[in-house]
């Protein structure tokens, strides 16, 4: 595991007054801990009510959409009735707008299939093709001779990127992709093409389980099937922007908190990520007012989805800002564990908050597993120490995540509620801890720390690679 150097950035005025500044409350007394309760809980209704009606006037939050940048005002103005200021951090990125998509089958017989092209494919006119199946897209699966002018099929589970499956089907001629989606029920599942922001060289369609294993059925038996598909959807350069809020604390050290704020348009984006919207919004509501020893740093992020372009943008744009720690809400449903994601650093402080909450200690406890994907990865990458929770979320309100079905009626307020008590337990806790400090990696030290639990291969895939 990583160990880090002790941090040689705290300030000579903080080392000073840092008994004042990080003296631990009193005990509270009987009966405050159910005030408290009863508090977060009004507290995460008024949230659950604001989500719910964002989500309900605006829909999906698609980065550099109209319904985004309304639904991203929508919340300023509640944050300002809350008595905060909330800040612009505006930024350019490669985004991606959705236009018309359709996939017909034309042979053995006539039918619109359900799909919708996926993020970063190019509009197409329509062009018609044989289907072939590339299985799930390993060398082996793809088919000899030429397919210039074919559909290709991708199983569901497929291996590799959707970008290096479309540059290896551009190489063989394909004119499309169709990939199957891994939830049945009449699902699609979307998801980035690209972390880099270039287009993907051919189009490219999620489709349903049960429509792709109708056609690898048909393929399976000789029977030749033709498809049409058509798109205007494509890539465009957008300006969008991270909501910020500061909470001032004693000290100029930053607790940082984000979740994202953009989703994919067919549904609502309740689950993913609303749920974090609203919970960075209960903790702003909780923690404004208090006494804190740390400065508190809640960040709202754009363009998670199509490749973690606001929280790659805000880390860049920290410095050498004292960090303490940064705390990810992502689909973060009610905590069972805390993840220190790697940080060896962390778990002492995290084992600290655990342990002071006696009855209600997290069953699982310190979890410290690292994994990519979500927008404390651009953190890491700047030396930033990083933390979220084990929470899995139900499975009746999770299965439909990136498709329609991510919709308010999943999300009930007692989740909301609960995972919002504990996050705000947990963000006040590492504001007030004196013996948590902040703590940046080298270079050399990140490189280990990913190389460690083997994500540089995939860093570099994702072109963000930049220890050599």
């Amino acid at each position: 595991m990583i160990k880090f150097p002790t941090s040689l950035r705290l300030l000579t005025a903080f080392a000073c007054a840092g008994l004042t500044a990080f003296a631990h409350n009193e005990e509270s007394a009987p009966g405050a801990k159910q005030t408290e309760a009863a508090a977060v809980s009004a507290t995460a209704a008024h949230a659950h009510d604001m989500l719910t009606r964002m989500c309900d006037d605006f829909g999906g939050r698609l980065s550099g959409s109209t319904a985004n940048e309304a639904a991203l005002n929508r919340l300023a103005d509640e944050l300002r009735a809350l008595g905060l200021e909330p800040q612009r951090q505006e930024f350019s990125m490669p985004g991606w707008e959705r236009g018309v998509d359709r996939v017909t089958m034309t042979a053995p017989f006539e039918r619109t299939l359900r799909a919708a092209a996926m993020g970063y494919s190019p509009a197409t006119v329509p062009v018609s093709g044989r289907v072939v199946s590339i299985g799930r897209g390993d060398e082996s699966d793809w088919p000899e001779g030429d397919l210039s002018g074919a559909i290709g099929l991708v199983a569901s589970g497929s291996r590799g990127s959707t970008g290096q499956l479309a540059q290896h089907a551009a190489e063989r001629g394909l004119a499309a992709l169709l990939m199957i989606n891994r939830e049945a029920g009449g699902q699609l599942l979307m998801r980035t093409g690209s972390y880099s922001g270039e287009g993907l060289p051919v189009p490219t369609f999620t489709i349903t389980v049960e429509e792709g294993r109708w056609i690898e059925r048909l393929l399976a038996r000789g029977t030749e099937v033709i498809v049409e598909v058509e798109s205007t959807s494509r890539p465009r350069e957008v300006k969008t922007a991270n909501l910020m809020v500061t909470l001032p604390g004693k000290s100029p050290e930053l607790v940082i908190v984000g979740a994202h704020f953009d989703s994919w348009d067919l549904g609502q984006g309740a689950i993913d990520n609303g749920l974090g919207i609203a919970q960075v919004f209960a903790l702003a509501a909780e923690l404004r007012g208090r006494e804190l020893a740390r400065t508190v740093e809640l960040v709202w992020f754009n363009g998670e989805e199509q490749g973690l372009w606001g929280s790659r943008h805000a880390a860049a744009e920290l410095g050498d800002a004292p960090v303490a720690v940064m705390v990810n809400l992502d689909m973060v449903g009610v905590p069972i564990a805390v993840n220190a994601l790697g940080f060896d650093s962390l778990v002492p402080a995290l084992e600290r908050w655990n342990n002071a909450r006696g009855e209600q200690k997290l069953p699982q406890g310190v979890l410290n597993s690292n994994w990519l994907g979500s927008d404390h990865v651009p953190y890491q990458l700047v030396g930033v120490p990083t933390v979220t929770f084990h929470a899995p979320i139900p499975r009746e309100s999770v299965r439909y995540y990136h498709d329609f079905g991510d919709t308010m009626d999943k999300l009930p307020v007692s989740l909301l509620a609960e995972s919002s008590a504990i996050i705000t337990d947990l963000v006040e806790a590492l504001a007030n801890d004196p013996a948590l400090e902040p703590r940046r990696s080298s270079d050399e030290e990140i490189k280990a720390f990913f190389v460690r639990d083997g994500h540089d291969e995939r860093l570099q895939r994702m072109g963000w690679w930049k220890f050599y």
